[in-house]
């Protein structure tokens, strides 16, 4: 019999996600970080691993967004983030096979953002991600050393295919060598198999652009004290740092004043 995700959350601390239990394993990886505790609204980025809600960005300022830094609270069935500019409500509730979680962004019409569900997961070396074939893939600066051509002069990203785009082998996570690369994939669900193991991701917006992100750090960030980190990431836009996106990059509000979707997980395998 398959039964839902266990999942447990702190709000108190950016609303993070600290533990995606399913299928009798722990997926989300996590790394000692107290100074996490006493965080406030504009500090640099403190990386203590699960999974993050980022957003209005990823990159760029603040660094993974507004909700880190903040506290959310309780009302009910849902979760709330209020920030400055824009109000965020998750639901999140078990299924048959996984969970599902309901998200309403509001915000006056015309704001854009990029959301991301930034998990980082505790994979070993021979994990994998599965998702469509042939899929338009971005590649970002720090993956410029690793391809098969020159990087252009004044690029934010490059273009191939999933799953080797510009020459770079993506959908194999790997040992530990020393590189750090990020990527967006112009895909809406996507399947982490890692040995006997999957976790199914999926993403649904009505007039949004979805994506799948990456981040395979095998040991090459930070630069001083660098550390192995592997996300996968359904995000709302197509570029990591807001202030990049260009026309449709980015999910914008209607007239309506709100964005709604929603994220299912499973560990049963949707791949084919």
């Amino acid at each position: 019999m398959t039964v839902p995700f266990d999942i447990v959350i702190d709000r108190a601390h950016g609303g993070r996600w600290t533990s995606l239990r399913g299928a009798g394993r722990e997926w989300l990886w996590r790394r000692d970080a107290p100074e996490r505790e006493k965080v406030s609204p504009g500090d640099a980025f403190v990386d203590a691993g699960g999974l993050e809600e980022c957003v209005p960005t990823v990159r760029g300022i603040p660094d993974h967004g507004d909700a880190w830094s903040r506290p959310w609270t309780r009302e009910g069935e849902t979760d709330v983030l209020r920030c400055d500019r824009f109000t965020l409500t998750r639901e999140i509730r078990g299924v048959g096979d996984g969970a599902e979680v309901d998200y309403v962004l509001k915000a006056d019409a015309g704001f854009r953002f990029v959301w991301a569900a930034h998990a980082l997961l505790d994979l070993s070396e021979h994990a994998g991600l599965h998702t469509r074939d042939g899929a338009d893939t971005r590649l970002f600066p720090e993956s410029a050393p690793l391809l098969d051509r020159a990087w252009p002069d004044g690029a934010s990203w490059v273009e191939g295919n999933w799953p080797a785009p510009c020459g770079l082998r993506l959908d194999r996570f790997g040992p530990d060598d020393g590189t750090a690369v990020g990527a967006v994939v112009d895909a809406s669900h996507c399947c982490v198999h890692d040995q006997n193991d999957r976790l199914a991701f999926a993403l649904e917006a009505d007039g949004q652009p979805l994506s799948i992100a990456l981040w395979r750090n095998l040991g090459g960030f930070p630069a001083q004290h660098p550390y192995r980190s592997t996300g996968v990431e359904p995000m709302l836009g197509r570029v990591f740092d807001l202030t990049q996106a260009g026309p449709g990059d980015a999910a914008r509000v209607p007239g309506s004043g709100e964005v709604r979707w929603r994220l299912m997980l499973t560990t049963n395998c949707r791949c084919a």
